[in-house]
Order: C-alpha cells, then sequence, then structure tokens
C-alpha cells in the first residue's frame, strides 16, 4: 500500500506551487508554471498532492508548541514562544498569530486552479499507452478530491476569522486584492454543498484501485468534514437563537457517517494516533521520518529531552475514576488526595506522564529536587509531562538517533460519535431519540467511547443540562492534544472560564509523596479572542476587508 507523502515546506521541490507568501496576490509566472504543470502527466498529481500539503496538524504547529498550549489543557515550558501572546493578550492585527489567512487561500487558489484546468485534461497522446485507461480512472477522482480539500482550507477559515471572502476561481491580482468577505452562514452552506456534491463520487476506500494510496480524501472523509461544520455552525457562538435545526442537521450528517459502517471504534485507545491501520481513523497526514516533535515535548532529564507542551491540572482533573465513573470531586468517586493516579480513566495514562509514571522503563521523577522536576532547567511548570503521539521507542542519542513517521488524525470515528452525542442532547436531550436515521440516542452514542476505555457509561437520569457539561468533558478528554479543545473553548463560548491555569508541586519526604494545587497562569481574555484578527497586512493590501469586531 502506498500512500500520499505530505511535506509542509514551502519552495522546496516544487517552489511556484507552495508560496510562504501570507497574502492572496502571486505573479505571472506562478500561473505559467502550473499550467505547464497541468499539461504533464507525470506532474499532473503532483499539484493534487501538493494541495494536500496544506491539511493541517498541530505537531509544534505554533512557534515549537501545541496549539492546545493556548487552552486551559496545557502550558509551553519555552517563555519566548510566540503561543504566549494567546494567553496574555498581546496578540494582535499587527502580532497575529497562527496567521493562516494567506496561506489557506494560496490552497485554495491552488484548488481553484486544478480545477478550471482539470476538465481539460484527457491526455490523449497517451491513450494508446499501457495502463491508460487505469491512469483516467484515477485522474478523474482528482477533481472531487480538490473540491474536498478547498472546502476543508475552507472550514479552517471560518473556525478562525468567522466571516472570510468566497473565491471559486482563480483570480487576478486585481481581483484579489479587492474581495470582501462573505458571511459566515454562506460558507458554510458552501462546504456543505461542495460535500453534498462530491460524497457520492467520492470512493469508501482506495484500496481497490490502481497504484492505491493512504492519506486521500474519501466518502467518509466529506462526510466527517460535512458534520464538524455542522456542528460548529449550531454552537452558540454562531447560532446565538439556538435554532434547533441546525442540530438536527448537525446530528443527521453525522449519523450518515456512521450509516457508511465503514469504521468502527479502535479495540484501545492507544492506538488511536500514530497508526495509520487504526479501524477510526478516517482522515490522516503523515508525516516525514522524524523526531522533532519527541526533541521538543519529551521530558528533561531524558537522553535528548526538551521539555514543550505539559498538560495541566485542569486537564488531569478532567479525567473521572474508573470504577465509579465520576469526577474526582464527587465525594462518592474514590478519588485519594494522598494518591491522585490511583484508578484513574485508562486515557489518563495513555495521554499524559506523572510523578511515578514509567517512560522509556524509567520511573519519572517529578517531584521537586528530581531528576525530571523542577529546579531542572526547563523542568514542567505544571508537574506533568505529554505523553499522547510521543513515539515511546524513537532515541535521541545524540550518537546514533533514530527517527518514525508520525500519522495527524484529522478526522477520526470517536469524533463522530461525539458529535453526534451533542447535537441530539441539544434537541432531545440525552436519552430520545429523532426522526428518520436519527435513531441513536446520545448517551447511546457517547456510551460507545466510554466503553472503548473500559469506562461506566453516562448515568441514566441526568438532565440537559448535565449531560451537556459531562459530555463535554468526555468530548476534551477523548480528544486531547488533537487540535480540539481551543475550538471547543470558541465555539461554546466558555473562554472566561479558562483563565485560571493550574499545576501541581511534588515533594517528596520521608518515602512519601505529597500533592499541592498551584496556580501557574492567570490568563488574559477578552471575547474578541473567539475570532482571530485578520493580519493588518492583509487589510493593507486589501482595503475592502473589514477587521473583526474589538480587533
Amino acid at each position: 500500500m502506498k500512500f500520499i507523502k505530505i511535506f509542509i515546506v514551502c519552495s522546496l521541490s516544487i517552489p511556484f506551487l507552495h508560496s510562504c507568501q501570507k497574502s492572496l496576490d502571486y505573479n505571472e509566472a506562478t500561473f505559467y508554471a502550473e499550467e505547464a504543470l497541468l499539461n504533464n502527466p507525470s506532474l499532473y498529481k503532483g499539484l493534487l498532492t501538493t494541495i494536500y500539503s496544506y491539511l493541517p496538524t498541530d505537531f509544534n504547529g505554533i512557534d515549537g508548541a501545541m496549539r492546545a498550549s493556548a487552552s486551559d489543557d496545557a502550558v509551553h515550558v519555552w517563555n519566548l514562544s510566540a503561543i504566549k501572546r494567546f494567553n496574555d493578550g498581546s496578540w494582535s492585527p499587527l502580532q497575529p498569530l497562527d496567521d493562516q489567512w494567506g496561506y489557506l487561500y494560496n490552497g485554495i487558489r491552488s484548488s481553484n486552479v486544478f480545477l478550471q484546468k482539470a476538465a481539460l485534461q484527457s491526455f490523449e497522446e497517451l491513450r494508446y499507452n499501457d495502463g491508460y485507461q487505469e491512469m483516467i480512472k484515477q485522474y478523474d477522482n482528482y477533481p472531487h478530491e480538490a473540491r474536498f480539500l478547498r472546502a476543508f482550507f475552507y472550514f479552517e477559515l471560518i473556525k478562525r476569522y468567522g466571516d472570510v471572502p468566497l473565491i471559486t476561481k482563480p483570480l487576478s491580482i486585481q481581483e484579489a486584492n479587492n474581495v470582501t468577505r462573505a458571511p459566515y452562514h454562506e460558507i458554510v452552506d458552501f462546504i456543505v454543498s461542495e460535500c453534498d456534491a462530491i460524497i457520492p463520487k467520492l470512493p469508501l476506500t482506495y484500496a481497490d484501485l490502481p497504484n492505491s494510496e493512504t492519506g486521500r480524501a474519501t466518502r467518509g472523509a466529506a462526510l466527517a468534514l460535512k458534520a464538524r461544520t455542522l456542528l460548529y455552525a449550531a454552537s452558540p457562538l454562531h447560532n446565538k437563537t439556538n435554532e434547533l435545526q441546525k442540530w438536527i442537521s448537525a446530528a443527521t450528517a453525522a449519523k450518515d457517517l456512521m450509516n457508511l459502517q465503514r469504521y468502527s471504534l479502535d479495540a484501545s485507545y492507544k492506538n488511536v494516533v500514530n497508526n495509520i491501520n487504526s479501524t477510526e481513523l478516517i482522515l490522516e497526514t503523515r508525516q516525514d521520518f522524524s523526531n522533532s516533535f519527541e526533541v521538543f515535548n519529551s521530558p528533561v532529564g531524558f537522553q535528548g529531552g526538551r521539555t514543550g507542551t505539559c498538560p495541566t491540572q485542569n486537564l488531569v482533573d478532567a479525567y473521572e475514576m474508573k470504577e465509579t465513573g465520576m469526577n474526582i470531586n464527587d465525594p462518592e468517586s474514590g478519588f485519594l488526595a494522598e494518591d491522585p493516579y490511583v484508578g484513574r480513566d485508562p486515557r489518563f495514562y495513555e495521554t499524559i506522564l506523572y510523578n511515578g509514571s514509567k517512560w522509556k522503563n524509567t520511573e519519572l521523577e517529578i517531584w521537586r529536587g528530581g531528576i525530571n522536576g523542577p529546579p531542572q532547567e526547563l523542568a514542567t511548570k505544571t508537574g506533568y509531562y505529554l505523553k499522547k503521539y510521543l513515539i515511546e521507542g524513537i532515541s535521541l542519542n545524540p550518537v546514533n538517533p533514530t527517527s518514525q513517521r508520525h500519522t495527524w488524525a484529522v478526522f477520526r470515528f470517536a469524533e463522530v460519535l461525539l458529535n453526534y452525542a451533542e447535537a441530539m442532547n441539544e434537541v432531545y436531550g440525552p436519552d430520545a431519540v429523532g426522526q428518520g436515521d436519527l435513531n441513536m440516542t446520545a448517551r447511546q452514542s457517547v456510551n460507545l467511547v466510554r466503553a472503548r476505555a473500559s469506562m461506566p457509561g453516562f448515568p441514566e437520569n441526568l438532565t440537559q443540562a448535565e449531560f451537556r457539561e459531562k459530555l463535554r468533558n468526555e468530548r476534551r478528554v477523548e480528544l486531547a492534544f488533537e487540535d480540539n479543545r481551543f475550538w471547543d473553548i470558541r465555539r461554546w463560548t466558555i473562554g472566561n472560564s479558562t483563565i485560571n491555569i493550574y499545576g501541581v508541586d511534588v515533594n517528596r519526604g520521608n518515602g512519601t509523596f505529597s500533592y499541592s494545587r498551584k496556580l501557574v497562569e492567570k490568563r488574559v481574555w477578552e471575547d474578541k479572542m473567539y475570532f482571530y484578527p485578520i493580519s493588518q497586512r492583509e487589510i493593507y493590501i486589501n482595503k475592502s476587508l473589514t477587521q473583526n469586531l474589538d480587533w
């Protein structure tokens, strides 16, 4: 089986395809380079593959940090990292962060060029070559993939900026620098309509096609994009009057994907990341051989470890007790403050490294004075280190370092089940079904995710509000460090509740450990931060653009 290699690079092997320039403008040389590419069958696929390279990951994506460090799930240990500006309120149109505007519009423009020219490509001069029909069969699918990618890039834009320009054809420089912003709901409608158009045409899998590959857009990926887009559109940030039909549409889209019966929860939560063969993987980006994620996130005290993204006590507290399924603050949960890491949700042990846990067959010493604790330089500030997505078998020995491929899950089936549960609860409550295919309750859906984690199901007597709160916690735990929490905070409009960031002080004395909760950071939150500012550079180039509110 082959896979599409995704290299997030600028100006390397195909410099005219993938520019680092952060604006909508382009030059004539770029256009003619792409023309030549589309007329060359050996390079035709190269343009599509390059468009795939715009798909996101969150492997240290913001100045060496995961985006989780700009949420209440994590703290980045490096004080000079730009991620800190998310938390201290110093980001602005003049100093934007995660400035994806020009980058994503470059991906959209490449998609538009491809779609405009792809219809003209039949490569008649090759019709008598061996394998011509198989080649054309594969090429005929490329425009559907390009439409998916363009729709995905628009979703990435609207979750950051809200209203954005809708561009569906290549533009001249003058046109590009005079576009105006289309309303959020118009972009949502566009994404949904594009998904609806390509869903019947995209294959369920590429395994049976010539030169089968993984990492390409499938019918399931288009359904997942539609479901996620509609869930965000139904959420409080964008649905201020709580129109129930929006939740019904989101639930229906998720159920359509479930009804494919193509995906299932992996038997073990341990297998859901860095596993190209996971049964719940719907779409992924696969990185080239690397050990940089391990370098920037392995605990200090281990060879080559430089720390990085460190889980917070806020996140640790979200992991319930395995036996009771209760929050640790419930007096009947079974939680023991003197032994806080015993009997927790099994997903905790696959996500977080804590004092006394083992990494590379070595027990972590995060206590004050320990090998992995303060006052060691770059020791965690929260009392925890990241485990999820780290590959333990990678060696950072400077004499003989090793690397492996990392796989970023763009969509996986557990998220779809949680999306469905959230939407169903908002319309029908925890235990009622809807019409037609909405024949699974919210509680039944989330309990599938709980069962895989060996956690008790949600209680039967929860109110809609209680279920909502518990489900949001479930989503936080299940999807930790998969680039969801940062966006969930925004679409649920709960930013003000995430400013106090806690950690733990671990002290050792007389052979025992004591654990003291501590405030690590008090962050700045303003409601304007529910959306990103548009870079002032973009507004300077295009006087037709307007800035987001209060920025």
